[in-house]
């Protein structure tokens, strides 16, 4: 299915976002939106993609 991730188009077969940052190799501390609507760490196994799905992801950074 077709989604946005990040701003870019992105093809995947992922069902929940969860799957999603596992397919796209995320690991440690990130936040993640959906259709720009924050979604908890705990919520993301249950929060199935849809067709056009907008995904944001988010890492810190460190430094100053």
């Amino acid at each position: 299915m077709k989604i946005t991730v990040n701003g870019n188009s992105h093809s995947t077969q992922a069902n929940n976002l969860e799957d999603l940052l596992i397919e796209l190799q995320y690991k440690g501390k990130i936040a993640t939106a959906l259709n720009e609507n924050f979604v908890p760490l705990n919520e993301r196994k249950n929060t199935v993609l849809k067709y056009g799905d907008r995904v944001e992801i988010v890492a810190p950074m460190e430094g100053g």
